[in-house]
């Protein structure tokens, strides 16, 4: 019952559209008149009479004629004048106008055209003829109520997807600060150096994470980690990938493990590596994948140990100026079962700095399609060396508007960047 009471209203339903079969005759003949609605009666038609065009436009007001036959001739208002008249009136639907003349002139026939009427007939009426027009008329009616019966579909179709669409914006508003919010931290402060991450999705959501979390007194991990694709799919991603490497739950960390004594300790970012390669393929199990940069940095000695897993290779800034690229590539994470990564180490000196930026800052692309590129990211390091943190952050995403010409971009910009302090002068 409460099926079938939904279904009556539901605005998609498709309603056949009502024949035309209402017919108002116009004619100051009562003769006239009589023929031509015995004709239409026998037809089938539903025939009202008006004996002027004044009495015509008052039953128009209160009915609805789908086909009006009038005289072109009448005192008073003209057929002609009847049939703008009657255009002007407010109708949800099309009528259809047929003017009736003994005259044969053409500049007459394409005056009554001028004014609205869709056919004329020659008096005397030809029976035939009468019904052929009058079906043709309503050919044109039928076709109208159909496009128009379409057009409510589409206009109820449209506001139902608007209805889910409002509804998906405001959950994917919210989305998005869920998602920002996975980064607790944007920056802080060590005693050597401080840490400042970018995260800017190009939609609601997006698959790009950044983060750090302390491993022990001495030593800070931090990571960047893009998930294959777009959308809702890669943040929710994201969202899983952000509880296992967790500052604020260190006995879920993947990145740490529990030593003898019970003593949590870090892994190595080779094994961090291959743990993650582990979890999307066996636990997760999606047909997604992810690039990993994920470095160790020891805060006394400014020791750096770090994978690169199909992420763009980190930049080195030195503090005299120079800029170095670290890596070579290596596997993505999620592809293959059991694969090897790779350690690489460096060292950061007092004002050195360590820049992991995404591939949506490397790929880049400009009006020619020219990409950002390393070069790109060694000129930006040195066209800002004196900016530190997060002016430095707001600095690189101007120049990539710079470089894009536009103020928003086509893929996810997330970057970790870690600065030592420079040695007291």
């Amino acid at each position: 019952m409460h099926i079938a009471s939904r279904q009556s209203f539901d605005p998609l339903q498709r309603r056949p559209p009502v024949a035309p079969r209402n017919l108002l005759i116009v004619d100051d003949s009562r003769a006239q008149r009589r023929i031509l609605t015995a004709l239409m009666m026998r037809r089938g038609y539903h025939v009202r009479e008006a004996g002027s065009a004044e009495e015509a436009l008052d039953l128009c007001r209160l009915h609805r004629f789908d086909i009006v036959i009038s005289d072109w001739m009448m005192p008073g208002m003209s057929g002609p004048e009847f049939c703008a008249a009657f255009r002007a009136l407010p109708r949800e639907s099309y009528g259809y106008f047929i003017l009736l003349t003994s005259r044969d002139d053409r500049a007459e026939a394409a005056h009554g055209l001028d004014l609205g009427a869709d056919d004329f007939l020659s008096k005397p009426v030809d029976s035939q003829e009468l019904y052929a027009r009058v079906a043709a008329g309503e050919r044109i009616l039928r076709m109208e109520r159909e496009l128009t019966e379409k057009n409510r579909l589409i206009a109820a179709t449209l506001s139902r997807l608007q209805t889910v669409h409002d509804a998906l914006d405001r959950d994917l508003r919210e989305a998005r600060k869920l998602q920002q919010s996975l980064v607790r931290k944007r920056y802080q402060h060590f005693r050597s150096g401080q840490a400042s991450l970018l995260l800017r999705p190009n939609g609601h959501v997006g698959g790009d994470l950044v983060g750090f979390f302390p491993i022990d007194a001495t030593r800070l991990g931090m990571f960047a980690i893009d998930v294959s694709g777009h959308g809702v799919t890669s943040a929710i991603m994201t969202a899983r990938l952000a509880g296992v490497l967790s500052g604020a739950s260190p006995d879920q960390n993947i990145a740490m493990e529990t030593g003898i004594g019970g003593r949590r300790r870090g892994l190595p970012p080779e094994e961090v590596a291959a743990a993650l390669n582990d979890l999307m393929l066996n636990e997760i199990q999606t047909d997604q994948y992810l690039t990993l940069l994920y470095a160790v940095i020891n805060l006394q000695t400014g020791d750096v140990d770090l994978v690169q897993a199909g992420h763009p290779r980190p930049a080195v800034q030195r503090s005299d100026g120079p800029v170095e690229f670290l890596g070579d590539g290596g596997l993505p994470v999620g592809l293959i079962a059991d694969a090897r990564f790779d350690r690489i180490t460096t060292r950061l000196g007092p004002g050195d700095r360590l820049l992991i930026a995404s591939d949506g800052i490397t790929e880049c692309t400009d009006p020619r399609g020219a990409q950002f590129d390393e070069p790109g990211v060694a000129a930006c390091l040195a066209r800002h060396s004196d900016l530190r943190g997060q002016m430095f952050l707001d600095a690189l995403v101007q120049d990539l508007q710079d470089h894009s010409g536009a103020p928003d971009f086509t893929d996810d910009v997330s970057a970790a960047l870690f600065e030592m302090h420079p040695r007291p002068s």
